[in-house]
């Protein structure tokens, strides 16, 4: 998926965001494959990008992204690139880019990456850059990098640079979601189907109840972010993921419309394609006109809402979770609710995600009645933060359900 914003008649500067798709040796039939994939380019490309000749014909300026990890457990890596917008004037250009990504200790398996993307009219005189970001996703290791932009009248621009992604000393024991020297397209859809897990068959699956405030980290904000949507499927899919969980339910919320989006009761599996359509029906900008008349109805929302789900009679889980950003209110759950719902049978976790504690470091109204609810709260600000989170979660749920500690690695991929 690509986009590119052109420059209205007249404009100073353009913003144009690339995507990339991955085409490797394993997808092209046996009798084509020469040095992973390189009988696929055009030969013009493939000498390029062989010779790692830096070609400027196409005037562009390029600066590699370091690798930073995610909260899905990938490093993201990729590049920006800027070309003055009258080198693009005219009607019908076309920008590709192709570039390959070669593993250290894989030399002989690289990735071949490609985008197409079609240039709007742009007038002849205007001034300013054109702005181009490209993405790709690796594992820990080391990488060299081959990359190259032609146009339609294969004018040229090229580079090349070297990449590492590592984890911190004090991070080592982490799993990430993609291994040593692996190389994959950016994710575009956060609500995939989840792949499936062998569940552990030693024991009875533990059963769990997870209720994600689906909401932006600002408040006020009409939208709802890429960066918090993937944020809060990634605590989702770490726990889906846990092969000692056999049963799921899922209760999806968002706090500014004070509504329930999607419910899933006691399903072997979340089901994140329906989770995602459900989203699809937040309209964050429009409050109904009753809610507004009602002096508390956001708080009014949360306690029925944390008494309904925790007195349920779909019986007891092993555990209760609530995930989301932080939710401020003018007023706390009220004693006399946090009274009804008691002291939980079982152990009751706030993964509160915050990706930036220090200019809000104070208790919200979900943390309070977890609190005083005799629940555990935990910030999640960093990858780190969840991975950690999480092991500690399912060490405390396994120790109440069985009287030990956890035994199965936590981020275990199935």
């Amino acid at each position: 998926m690509s986009t590119f914003v052109g420059p209205p008649r007249g404009s100073r500067c353009s913003h144009l965001v690339v995507g990339v798709w991955l085409v490797t040796a394993a997808g092209l039939p046996a009798q084509t494959i020469l040095s992973g994939g390189m009988s696929r380019l055009f030969t013009a490309d493939a000498a390029i990008l062989e010779s790692g000749e830096a070609r400027k014909d196409l005037p562009c300026s390029v600066t590699s992204v370091k690798p930073a990890l995610g909260f899905d457990l990938k490093f993201h890596s990729g590049y920006e690139v800027t070309i003055p917008l009258k080198e693009l004037a005219g009607e019908g250009n076309q920008l590709t880019m192709v570039f390959r990504v070669i593993p250290e200790t894989r030399s002989d398996d690289p990735a071949y990456l490609s985008q197409r993307v079609p240039v709007p009219q742009i007038e002849d005189d205007s001034k300013g850059d054109a702005y181009l970001r490209g993405s790709f996703d690796v594992g820990e290791g080391k990488y060299h990098v081959d990359w190259l932009m032609r146009d339609r009248n294969d004018h040229f621009c090229s580079s090349s640079w070297e990449i590492e992604a590592a984890l911190p000393t004090k991070d080592k024991e982490m799993a990430l979601d993609l291994g040593p020297n692996q190389v994959e397209p950016v994710e575009t859809e956060p609500f995939k189907e989840e792949p499936p897990v062998t569940r552990d068959q030693r024991e009875t699956p533990l059963n769990v109840k997870v209720m994600v405030n689906f909401a932006p980290q600002n408040a006020l904000s009409a939208t709802l972010q890429p960066l918090d949507t993937n944020a809060l499927v990634s605590i989702l899919r770490n726990i889906a993921r846990d092969p000692r969980i056999g049963k799921f339910s899922i209760v999806a919320f968002n706090m500014q419309e004070q509504r329930v989006i999607y419910r899933q009761e006691s399903a072997s599996k979340i089901d994140f394609p329906a989770l995602g359509d459900a989203l699809h029906s937040l309209d964050l900008g429009t409050v109904e006109l009753k809610k507004l008349e009602q002096k508390h109805a956001d708080t009014d929302f949360l306690a029925d809402l944390m008494k309904r789900e925790m007195k349920s009679d779909q019986g007891e889980p092993d555990a209760f979770i609530i995930a989301g950003p932080k939710v401020m209110l003018d007023d706390s759950v009220p004693a006399d609710t946090l009274k009804q719902i008691g002291e939980p049978k079982f152990p009751l976790f706030y993964m509160n995600y915050n990706v930036n504690p220090q200019a809000n470091p104070w208790r919200d109204a979900i943390g309070s009645a977890v609190k005083s609810l005799k629940g555990a709260e935990f910030t999640i600000s960093r990858p780190r933060d969840l991975f950690f989170a999480w092991s500690e979660i399912m060490g405390r749920i396994v120790k109440l359900k069985f009287g030990r500690t956890a035994s199965v690695p936590v981020g275990s991929s199935p």
